[in-house]
Protein backbone atom coordinates (compact mmCIF):
# COMPACT_ATOMS: atom_id res chain seq x y z
CA UNK A 1 0.00 0.00 0.00
CA UNK A 2 1.42 3.10 -1.04
CA UNK A 3 2.59 5.54 2.14
CA UNK A 4 2.55 2.63 4.34
CA UNK A 5 5.45 0.72 5.86
CA UNK A 6 3.59 -2.67 5.75
CA UNK A 7 6.03 -4.49 7.41
CA UNK A 8 5.91 -2.11 10.07
CA UNK A 9 2.37 -1.69 10.61
CA UNK A 10 2.46 -5.17 10.99
CA UNK A 11 4.82 -5.54 14.09
CA UNK A 12 2.61 -2.89 15.44
CA UNK A 13 -0.25 -5.12 15.01
CA UNK A 14 1.49 -7.73 16.32
CA UNK A 15 2.72 -5.98 18.99
CA UNK A 16 -1.07 -4.61 20.35
CA UNK A 17 -2.41 -8.37 19.50
CA UNK A 18 0.12 -9.20 22.23
CA UNK A 19 -0.68 -6.99 25.03
CA UNK A 20 -4.50 -7.73 24.53
CA UNK A 21 -3.95 -11.84 23.86
CA UNK A 22 -0.88 -13.19 25.72
CA UNK A 23 1.95 -10.27 27.43
CA UNK A 24 1.64 -11.58 30.97
CA UNK A 25 2.09 -15.13 32.16
CA UNK A 26 0.87 -16.83 35.30
CA UNK A 27 4.11 -18.08 37.25
CA UNK A 28 4.65 -21.61 37.62
CA UNK A 29 2.53 -22.50 34.35
CA UNK A 30 2.39 -21.91 30.49
CA UNK A 31 -1.10 -20.16 30.58
CA UNK A 32 -0.24 -16.76 29.17
CA UNK A 33 -3.14 -13.75 29.04
CA UNK A 34 -3.25 -10.22 28.06
CA UNK A 35 -5.06 -6.74 28.49
CA UNK A 36 -8.52 -8.34 27.09
CA UNK A 37 -8.62 -11.01 30.19
CA UNK A 38 -7.94 -8.82 32.72
CA UNK A 39 -9.89 -5.91 31.58
CA UNK A 40 -12.60 -8.27 30.86
CA UNK A 41 -12.92 -9.11 34.88
CA UNK A 42 -14.20 -5.74 35.21
CA UNK A 43 -18.13 -6.53 34.80
CA UNK A 44 -19.34 -4.65 31.23
CA UNK A 45 -16.69 -1.79 31.20
CA UNK A 46 -13.73 -3.81 30.12
CA UNK A 47 -15.54 -5.75 27.56
CA UNK A 48 -16.05 -2.07 25.70
CA UNK A 49 -12.65 -0.88 26.39
CA UNK A 50 -10.67 -3.99 24.76
CA UNK A 51 -13.15 -3.84 22.17
CA UNK A 52 -11.74 -0.53 20.86
CA UNK A 53 -8.05 -1.72 20.00
CA UNK A 54 -9.73 -4.35 18.59
CA UNK A 55 -11.68 -2.06 16.08
CA UNK A 56 -8.67 -0.15 15.78
CA UNK A 57 -6.33 -3.22 14.62
CA UNK A 58 -9.02 -3.94 12.01
CA UNK A 59 -9.26 -0.23 10.36
CA UNK A 60 -5.41 -0.61 9.86
CA UNK A 61 -6.15 -4.12 8.20
CA UNK A 62 -8.24 -2.32 5.79
CA UNK A 63 -5.99 0.67 5.38
CA UNK A 64 -3.52 -1.97 4.48
CA UNK A 65 -5.36 -3.57 1.68
CA UNK A 66 -7.28 -6.28 3.51
CA UNK A 67 -10.28 -7.18 1.34
CA UNK A 68 -13.79 -6.80 2.55
CA UNK A 69 -14.29 -10.62 2.79
CA UNK A 70 -10.99 -10.30 5.24
CA UNK A 71 -12.43 -7.60 7.10
CA UNK A 72 -15.87 -9.45 7.75
CA UNK A 73 -13.81 -12.57 9.35
CA UNK A 74 -12.11 -10.60 11.49
CA UNK A 75 -15.05 -8.46 12.37
CA UNK A 76 -16.83 -11.97 13.53
CA UNK A 77 -13.85 -12.91 15.33
CA UNK A 78 -14.19 -10.02 17.60
CA UNK A 79 -17.82 -10.02 17.62
CA UNK A 80 -17.56 -13.39 19.09
CA UNK A 81 -14.77 -12.31 21.44
CA UNK A 82 -17.02 -9.55 23.02
CA UNK A 83 -20.44 -11.47 23.24
CA UNK A 84 -18.74 -14.46 25.14
CA UNK A 85 -16.70 -12.04 27.40
CA UNK A 86 -20.05 -10.32 28.77
CA UNK A 87 -20.81 -13.61 30.32
CA UNK A 88 -19.44 -13.56 33.74
CA UNK A 89 -17.05 -16.11 34.60
CA UNK A 90 -17.56 -18.02 31.38
CA UNK A 91 -16.43 -15.10 29.58
CA UNK A 92 -13.32 -14.48 31.88
CA UNK A 93 -11.64 -17.99 30.83
CA UNK A 94 -12.95 -17.58 27.68
CA UNK A 95 -11.12 -14.42 27.04
CA UNK A 96 -7.68 -16.37 28.41
CA UNK A 97 -7.84 -19.32 25.49
CA UNK A 98 -9.61 -17.19 22.80
CA UNK A 99 -7.14 -14.74 21.20
CA UNK A 100 -9.22 -13.05 18.74
CA UNK A 101 -6.34 -10.33 17.94
CA UNK A 102 -3.89 -13.30 17.80
CA UNK A 103 -6.12 -14.67 15.44
CA UNK A 104 -7.01 -11.36 12.96
CA UNK A 105 -3.12 -10.53 12.87
CA UNK A 106 -2.51 -14.03 11.67
CA UNK A 107 -5.78 -13.68 9.31
CA UNK A 108 -4.23 -10.42 8.19
CA UNK A 109 -0.45 -11.31 7.85
CA UNK A 110 -1.20 -14.80 5.89
CA UNK A 111 -3.25 -12.37 3.46
CA UNK A 112 -0.60 -9.95 3.05
CA UNK A 113 1.84 -13.02 2.60
CA UNK A 114 0.33 -14.25 -0.77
Amino acid sequence: MRGIDTDRELRRLESLAEWLDSRFRIPGTGIRFGLDSLLGLVPGVGDVLTLLPSIWLILRARRLGAPFSLIIRMLITVLVDFVVGLVPVLGDVFDVVFRANTANVDLLRNHLSR
